[in-house]
């Protein structure tokens, strides 16, 4: 059983590997989307959180540069009780700036699987 956070932090939940893949990444990264977790756990969102984009409100992303290699963290506040993190993961579209396609199915799919967690461990999922 994980331990109750302090009054006033909601729980951070990690949804399949995106814990292991934030580790993997540098300590700059992980340090700026802790932040950036903590605000949101907290009830406030980090400056460099901005909204992610096809899956409506609630749902942000932290963007960090690395040497010559960009970062993402995507988690949604979108439930009353909770923090998820959906996705952690290096871009490597080819694209420019255009989130590759299996990243942003992925993020959609977690987000499901997000909510029927909510929904086993706290009841309705209320948003």
């Amino acid at each position: 059983m994980r331990p109750r956070p302090p009054p006033g932090e909601k729980p951070l939940w990690w949804v399949a590997s995106s814990k292991r893949d934030l580790l993997a990444m540098p300590e700059g990264v992980r340090r700026k989307v802790g932040v950036a977790l903590s605000v949101a756990q907290h009830g406030a969102t980090a400056g460099d959180a901005k909204p992610w984009k096809g899956e409506g409100s609630g749902v942000f992303e932290v963007v960090t540069d690395f040497v010559d290699d960009t970062f993402r963290a995507v988690y949604t506040v979108r439930f009353a009780k909770a923090v998820y993190v959906l996705h952690c993961f290096q871009k490597k579209s080819p694209s420019g700036i255009r989130t590759a396609k299996t990243d942003v199915d992925l993020v959609h799919e977690r987000l499901k699987a997000a909510r029927a967690d909510y929904e086993r461990r706290y009841g309705s999922s209320k948003e």
